[in-house]
């Protein structure tokens, strides 16, 4: 089973998630179903097919944050005076691409990415590229758009 990485934020965020999940959200679909099935005809119940179709929406999410919930490591924050050489999940990292203005980013589990938080999955082509690397070292990203380089400027 891989380990999904997550900062204890992005943990408490989904655990909050499932937990919403399992007691608010089953609750109103199963209320939603209920009268649906009083409405009459289930065969030709739009309003039953589109509860069921959430109920199953709902446990499918319910059943994946369990198991990424239960296969989840916590990386630690970075942030709090320790200093790093070499970039790790968890880190704050600035790159600089060519003439281009740096960019700073913190380097997470897939589950948590959102680049436009600045926050990039360990296992996206510039996350590969950069794991295990030092300020300084240069580094070629392949993307299925090509290839390039990025110079590693600070690690955090």
């Amino acid at each position: 089973m891989p380990t999904n990485f997550l900062t204890k934020e992005g943990f408490d965020k989904l655990q909050e998630e499932l937990d919403h999940l399992r007691t608010t959200k089953r609750q109103e679909v199963a209320e939603r179903l209920h009268e649906a099935m009083e409405g009459g005809e289930l065969i030709e119940n739009a309003e039953y097919e589109a509860a069921k179709n959430e109920q199953a929406f709902v446990e499918g999410r319910i059943q994946e944050l369990e198991l990424l919930l239960a296969t989840a490591q916590i990386i630690e924050d970075n942030g709090r005076g320790k200093k790093h050489d070499v970039i790790q999940v968890g880190a704050k990292v600035t790159i600089k691409e060519g003439n281009y203005d740096p960019e700073t980013f913190v380097i997470v589990g897939a589950a948590e990415a959102n680049p436009r938080e600045g926050k990039i999955s360990n296992e996206s082509p510039i996350g590969k590229a950069i794991l295990g690397h030092k300020v300084g070292d240069v580094v070629k990203v392949e993307t299925p758009g090509g290839t390039y380089n990025v110079k590693i400027m600070k690690v955090a």
